[in-house]
């Protein structure tokens, strides 16, 4: 019997050679990590959905992104919960909204911290949806003009990165020409270019109280069947001024994290989203996975398949494993 001229496992025998040889690795620089700011002071409040995260007060936000940067995370991606809402998410474009408000205090304190600022209607609207309504639909057209003045307040407020996740047609155009008529020509846009109307959002809804009051969001979300049409998404973000663009969910949907990644020359971000976590996290409690492992196999295998950086609420969990 003749021998193997090559054995692959000589280069899997132990811990040194494996790292030696390993092709894609996780660093805390990948992460980015999603925050939740609510109104008041003192307030932590667990998110019930989503274990290990909270409904924050601005002072206890601006903690949380100490203890986010003496990780090593060198970005925040932040979400609100307005004190009211209205049909027309008036707080998301306030100038003293409650993203403002955290924005300006999180750079006040600390100024090389990125911060990232999510730009949808959804969280401040009476009704739930990502937009304007017009007879019981969202009003594409009308909603470009409220997100680019949220961009604009955004902005003024510090945010390093403008994120819009509305996923209406044109948003990436509206928003870059409002921030270039008040000279803000400097800020990034990270566009939600690929955002599945996924079922894996369920816990966020609890976390930034943004579950739609009618219908769903099929409409203008993209149907996970398609992977064609994603890349058309993108196309058109990346031709409107988009800096980078992202994937969301991250998992269920790696085979369009690599697909955006090796046909365009832009920074890809990938989203793994609140149910990812949640699921994991269950599975863990349950003695189902082993945490720490999974963790890392999870963030691992997004990076392998394209993704520059990654939002996840395991940022902080998997810094610390990576020391």
């Amino acid at each position: 019997m003749d021998t193997p001229y090559y054995r692959p496992r000589r280069l899997r025998r132990t811990e040194a050679l494996r790292s030696m040889v390993r092709e894609t690795r996780l660093s805390p620089v990948d992460f980015i990590y999603p925050l939740f700011v609510c109104p008041g002071k003192n307030v932590r409040k667990e998110i019930g959905s989503m274990p290990g995260n909270f409904n924050l007060s601005v002072d206890l936000l601006v903690e949380e992104c100490r203890a986010v940067q003496a990780l090593g995370i060198p970005a925040v991606l932040l979400f609100g919960l307005p004190p009211e809402k209205d049909e027309v998410g008036s707080d998301a474009y306030a100038e003293h909204g409650i993203v403002q408000q955290a924005v300006r205090a999180i750079k006040a304190a600390l100024p090389s911290l990125l911060v990232i600022t999510d730009l949808c209607l959804c969280e401040y609207t009476s009704h739930g949806h990502c937009g304007q309504l017009r007879d019981g639909d969202v009003a594409n057209d009308e909603t470009l003009k409220l997100l680019a003045k949220a961009a604009v307040a955004q902005a003024k407020a510090g945010a390093d990165i403008i994120a819009p996740s509305d996923m209406m047609d044109g948003r990436v155009r509206a928003i870059r020409q409002a921030l270039d008529a008040v000279h803000f020509e400097n800020i990034s846009i990270l566009s939600y270019a690929a955002k599945y109307a996924s079922g894996f959002y369920g816990p966020f809804r609890e976390a930034a109280d943004s579950a739609p009051k009618f219908g769903d969001r099929r409409s203008y979300q993209m149907d996970p069947a398609n992977q064609r049409e994603a890349i058309r998404e993108v196309t058109l973000d990346i031709e409107e001024g988009a800096d980078i663009i992202m994937v969301k969910p991250a998992m269920p949907y790696l085979d369009v994290v690599y697909r955006v990644k090796t046909e365009f020359d832009l920074p890809v971000a990938a989203y793994q989203v609140s149910g990812e976590y949640s699921a994991l996290v269950a599975a863990h409690r349950n003695g189902w996975l082993e945490r720490d492992r999974t963790i890392l196999e999870s963030l691992t295998c997004i990076k392998r398949a394209g993704a520059d950086m990654i939002i996840t609420y395991f940022a902080k969990d998997a810094a610390v494993l990576l020391r």
